[in-house]
């Protein structure tokens, strides 16, 4: 068959030589809290590049220490990193695929030992600390800290940089107003809750001159929470800003219990990629490649990032070529097993 899981897909001047996206997942591997890269992050991702993944995104990874997850999450917030990271993407890049960093903070859902931030001093639940209430000059100090990042990137090796505005964590709640009730130019309107993200996003680009794409959570679950109108604007003023493309999940902003379905979050990525008309990827149980291939075939996206079928098996591509009969080039290593 024709497959458009397995054709190319131009970002500027970057092609990926399939659509298939390894999702960021956190590792929670990085040794004595310093952020940095180890053998387990090698293997880890190098092998799904050698699975045929078209392009590997690896793991939130955090531009500021206070804004780590874990304490051992991946850090870019010091020169420090770049030698690690480097090393990473030379080995995926030498196993064919592109390579992809998520730059994050995680706000007040941070383990950080110190004081937490966020937009406004709500914790998330009542299992993490009351986060401080950001000043204008500290957020200042964090856009700054995502603009270094996205140096770092460049320096690192990386094709495309992702801004992590989705699951909860900083840059979401500054969009969502569950946890944004500022009065200043950062709170209240949607155009207000934009701004922080928004100078971030002219920040990274005014650095950056690789393909960007954001990660958002287009449903956070709460009937006081931002509605998909308020996603298709967000999705609109990135596009005016310079965004390629916007990778659609879901939740994390506020507690609250989701049914996840094969394919559940979809419907925002097609919904955002008609609405906005701006280029989205699909995230969120897609498991086989019948059901990518559905997808993409009906325009629902333009790629499909896939997360734990990845982790279950780092040749997952190799297999959703065989359900859909493309004969897909296996490494010259492999090939007595083809």
């Amino acid at each position: 068959m024709n497959s458009k899981l397995f054709s190319s897909y131009s970002i500027g001047a970057i092609t990926l030589k399939n659509r298939i996206v390894m999702s960021p997942m956190c590792m929670y591997s990085s040794d004595n809290e310093g952020g940095k890269v180890t053998d387990w992050h090698l293997t880890h991702y190098i092998s799904r590049a050698v699975g045929q993944v078209g392009l590997i995104m690896i793991e939130a990874t955090t531009v500021t220490k206070q804004g780590q997850i874990s304490p051992h999450d991946l850090g870019i917030w010091s020169d420090e990193h770049i030698q690690g990271l480097k090393k990473l993407t030379d080995g995926i890049k030498a196993n064919g695929a592109k390579t992809a960093i998520q730059l994050a903070h995680a706000g007040r859902k941070s383990t950080y030992s110190g004081d937490i931030v966020a937009p406004s001093p709500i914790p998330f639940n009542e299992k993490i600390k009351q986060p401080v209430e950001l000043t204008r000059e500290a957020i200042e100090e964090i856009i700054h800290a995502f603009k270094n990042a996205a140096v770092r990137s460049k320096e690192a090796g990386f094709d495309i940089i992702e801004i992590h505005g989705a699951h909860g964590y900083l840059i979401n709640e500054f969009l969502s107003p569950l946890s944004n009730i500022r009065t200043d130019e950062y709170g209240g309107t949607k155009e207000n809750r934009f701004r922080f993200l928004k100078e971030i996003i002219k920040e990274v680009k005014g650095v950056w001159d690789g393909p960007l794409f954001v990660r958002i959570s287009a449903n956070e679950y709460h009937e006081k929470g931002n509605s998909m109108n308020d996603f298709v604007y967000y999705a609109k003023e990135m596009k005016k800003l310079g965004v390629d493309l916007i990778d659609c999940s879901s939740g994390g902003v506020v507690p609250a219990p989701i049914s996840p379905y094969p394919g559940y979050q979809v419907p925002f990525a097609e919904t955002i990629r008609k609405e906005a008309d701006i280029p989205t990827a699909a995230v969120g149980l897609i498991t086989t490649g019948i059901q990518a291939e559905e997808i993409l075939q009906n325009e629902r996206a333009d790629l499909v990032f896939i997360g734990r079928e990845l982790l279950r098996d780092p040749y997952w591509p190799l297999r959703a070529a065989s359900e859909l009969g493309v004969n897909l080039e296996s490494p010259n290593q492999y090939n007595r097993a083809w």
